[in-house]
């Protein structure tokens, strides 16, 4: 296709009418995918076929050479996996509930321990999820706080927090994406990374729901069916209904746990981060003409860092893990449990990466730029995008997949109306894919966040 036109809107909109209909990711973007492929080849299957073929050997073999970026960023994914794994199996998670319990005599300070706990798991949200639910629910009970609320606290606090941290798997993912964006419009002022931590500060809604979630804390305020929860939970007793809500601690594949300490869940993250930050330092110092404090980190190798950093946080959770002296089959476990948990966020990551190159041959964006150019200011854009986001995020309760179809679509309206506005058009998308994760837990009680049944939120 060399020629804008409204088809190109028709891969990214049967991907978005399939994943609302299905709530099935994966099919909906292989589907979007290869209609677009389709599209681009005239309808021709092997064509198409050939055409995202090599789109996906692209990313792990090119010019003669492995392709190393996209090949770290899936270890750095497995690794996170593993490591939240084993930092389950080694007891830290219940330890620091068990120290909690002891120090925390109060219904705000049982609120702000969570609160704080979701902060510092900020590896994964899925595992953020699961362990800071399972972790504070024996601390809410005690101080007849309702599972409505905890729910709200546990899921307004993770997804913010990985989608403002690079080391985050939420961080490494969004990265690639937009690495790969400004790559496809020569925008060389600053990395990946770079324009990851420039969009920090312009992601206002996942600021405003952690400075919420606070706020509502330490001032104890309640509105709607949440004080309607909190009064039962505080007049009643009543923490949840069980009839409506299924068999509390049900937890599915949950793994059995050794008896650890509260080091063995703060020891693997702070190496993870000291170690990422400081393989940073080194590969930006060798790649950079200068050393200054911004040449390293425009020249930094983000994704062999945070391998290398993740290697040495996995090794530490190992070894944390094995002075447990636990059987080598629970190691094992624990590990393929950690593989298992991250193979659905990697399957969308590659799709991603795939029906970014599409999209961009497609011109979708430009198209779109077309149609709204001179109709639409400007600075209203990014509220718009924000919208957009949020109603595909909330429709189709999948935030990965609200990246992959609206980030590539943000960059190509940016680079047609207005190169300097890219990071702004791509942090608003970041910021609305967080609508559906903020409204839900408050208005409908999501009860697998807090007895660990959630599936992958990807």
């Amino acid at each position: 296709m060399e020629e804008l036109s409204a088809l190109s809107l028709l891969p990214p909109l049967l991907a978005l009418a399939m994943i609302i209909i299905t709530r099935k990711v994966l099919p909906s973007l292989g589907l979007g995918i290869l209609i677009g492929a389709l599209l681009i080849n005239d309808w021709s299957v092997l064509a198409s076929i050939s055409y995202i073929w090599s789109i996906f050997t692209g990313f792990f073999y090119t010019d003669g050479a492995i392709n190393t970026w996209e090949l770290y960023i899936i270890f750095f994914l497995l690794i996170l996996g593993v490591m939240a794994a084993l930092i389950s199996l080694s007891g830290g998670s219940r330890a620091f509930g068990e120290w909690a319990l002891r120090r925390v005599k109060t219904r705000t300070g049982a609120q702000l321990v969570t609160f704080l706990f979701g902060i510092l798991i900020f590896i994964d949200d899925y595992f953020n999820s699961l362990t800071v639910g399972q972790v504070s629910r024996p601390l809410t009970d005690r101080h007849g706080i309702s599972r409505a609320k905890l729910a709200y606290i546990v899921d307004s606090v993770a997804a913010p927090v990985c989608v403002i941290v690079p080391l985050s798997s939420w961080g490494a993912y969004i990265i690639t994406i937009i690495a790969g964006i400004l790559e496809s419009y020569q925008v060389n002022q600053y990395s990946g990374l770079q324009a990851f931590l420039y969009m920090i500060p312009m992601n206002f809604y996942a600021i405003t729901a952690l400075l919420l979630v606070l706020l509502m804390i330490v001032w104890k305020t309640d509105i709607g069916p949440m004080k309607k929860h909190e009064r039962r939970a505080l007049e009643d007793g009543i923490l949840f209904d069980s009839s409506k809500l299924g068999v509390p601690g049900e937890t599915g594949d949950q793994l059995d746990e050794l008896t650890g300490r509260v080091r063995d869940l703060v020891l693997p993250i702070v190496i993870l981060v000291a170690a990422t930050i400081v393989f940073m330092v080194i590969t930006g110092a060798q790649n950079a003409e200068t050393v200054t404090v911004l040449s390293v980190f425009a020249e930094t190798d983000v994704s062999a860092s945070l391998v290398y950093g993740g290697l040495i946080g996995l090794a530490v959770a190992f070894i944390l893990t094995l002075t447990k002296k636990p059987k080598s089959s629970m190691v094992g476990k624990a590990g393929a449990a950690g593989i298992k948990a991250m193979m659905p966020a990697i399957y969308i990551l590659i799709l991603a990466w795939i029906i970014v190159a599409v999209i961009d041959e497609l011109q979708t964006g430009a198209y779109l730029a077309e149609l709204i150019d001179g109709s639409i200011p400007l600075f209203l854009l990014p509220l718009l995008l924000f919208i957009v986001a949020g109603f595909m995020a909330f429709s189709t309760g999948t935030s990965w997949g609200t990246f992959s179809l609206l980030l590539p679509i943000a960059g190509e309206i940016a680079a047609t109306l207005d190169i300097t506005m890219m990071l702004p058009f791509l942090a608003s998308v970041l910021a609305g894919f967080y609508f559906r994760g903020s409204l839900f837990p408050y208005f409908r009680y999501d009860d697998s966040l807090v007895h660990g049944s959630r599936k992958p939120p990807y």
